[in-house]
């Protein structure tokens, strides 16, 4: 367990949290890097309006058995009762999650100490269950809100009691003592009454700002007086700068943490920006081979054909492609004739609009061609099969190769 110096004030305990909560590697504590700054103004709050919570790391043993270092606040939280102000033991845990999610709280009773059963707020093994722990919203909630709200539950039912223990002095040292509260009938055992009162904590080695003056027992000394005013200004002058010191540099902190969530989310955009860059240039290089390799292959065909075309000289258009085989010799031919046949049909039609033509000769012409399409359409179809068919039986014996 680590804990700040006790007798050191306010300035150790900002020291101590900022120290444990900017550890890195195996020990550092299990909170989210976002929040830490959070849970060091929740306990600097809390431990300024409680002096009895301070903060303190300590070993958290989970129930599937995990031990964790986490933060805790320990101490007392006042409970009024009576009109007289009594201390209630209280460790309140911050869980991993927190802030986001409430921290644990327990009552921390000492050995003379009895916790009441049934509480409507606290179960049997200290664990205490107000409305404003169910009622936890982030960022909103803080601890020294719960430390109000134990304090006001508390003070409506004490939660713990202390049992009144036989008095060896059978002469009371007062002979008129207050009635402490009794909560048991004297046929239910012996009285108890509310916990421990108030703890007397030391005073702050900065005092309260000012150093208040001996009363003078006669004539008192100008040099003394003159020296212990001017130590008064310099104290209420160091304090006030500390305080504007203080809230510069957490306003500093705020800004340099809000800067780091906003570069992190800059940097997750510019890690997916540059992912996308890397497959769009992956796929760009695959299109550049394939053009590469398109344009090798255009390439060769017309160094193998320049030769050719300077020694035939004049070509025929219909002689510059020859078909590989006898079946696409064959379609060609059809398809080629049944092309023209279209075109030959198209100036029939504007002949005989036109009325360049007769109208019986257009109907022989068009019957004639259109008999003559069709057989040439059958023949490309047969040829059309006839080439799947082969083109099947060739990758059929490539693979039977392979297997």
């Amino acid at each position: 367990m680590v804990t700040p110096p006790a007798s050191q004030g306010s300035q150790f305990t900002q020291q101590f949290l900022s120290s444990v909560l900017s550890q890195r590697g195996p020990s550092a504590l299990p909170y989210a890097e976002d929040v830490k700054w959070l849970i060091r103004q929740h306990l600097v709050a809390l431990s300024d309006a409680c002096p009895s919570l301070q903060p303190k790391t300590a070993a958290f043993t989970h129930n599937d058995g995990r031990t964790v270092h986490l933060l805790q606040a320990d101490g007392t939280v006042p409970m009024p009762f009576g009109g007289v102000n009594y201390n209630i033991p209280v460790l309140i845990w911050l869980m991993e999650s927190y802030p986001r999610h409430p921290p644990l709280v327990f009552l921390n009773p000492t050995p003379d100490m009895i916790i009441k059963r049934p509480h409507p707020f606290v179960n049997p093994s200290g664990m205490v269950s107000i409305p404003y722990l169910q009622n936890w919203v982030y960022p909103s909630s803080n601890l020294l809100d719960l430390s109000r709200n134990l304090s006001h539950y508390f003070a409506k039912d004490p939660p713990l009691y202390s049992q009144r223990r036989p008095n060896p002095n059978p002469h009371p040292i007062n002979p008129n003592p207050a009635p402490s509260p009794s909560f048991n009938s004297p046929n239910n055992g012996p009285s108890v009454r509310p916990a421990i009162p108030p703890r007397a904590y030391p005073p702050s080695p900065y005092g309260s700002g000012r150093i208040q003056p001996e009363r003078p027992s006669g004539t008192e000394d100008p040099t003394e007086v003159f020296k212990r005013n001017a130590i008064n200004k310099l104290v209420e002058s160091l304090h006030s700068d500390i305080g504007a010191l203080r809230k510069t540099r957490e306003a500093e902190m705020e800004g340099m943490f809000g800067a780091q969530a906003a570069l992190r989310q800059r940097e997750e955009q510019l890690s997916r920006g540059v992912r996308e860059m890397q497959d769009e240039k992956e796929g760009l290089e695959q299109q550049l081979q394939m053009v590469l390799m398109n344009t090798d292959v255009l390439e060769g065909w017309l160094r193998e054909n320049e030769g050719k075309a300077a020694n035939m000289g004049s070509v025929d258009v219909d002689d510059m492609f020859e078909a590989c085989d006898p079946l696409s010799r064959l379609m060609l031919e059809c398809t080629s004739s049944d092309l023209a046949i279209e075109d030959t049909v198209y100036t029939l039609d504007k002949a005989a609009q036109d009325g360049l033509i007769p109208f019986d000769q257009y109907l022989r012409n068009v019957r004639m061609l259109s008999r003559e399409q069709f057989f040439h359409r059958a023949t490309s179809a047969k040829v059309r099969a006839a080439q799947m068919q082969a083109q099947v039986s060739g990758m059929a014996a490539r693979a039977s190769h392979y297997a």
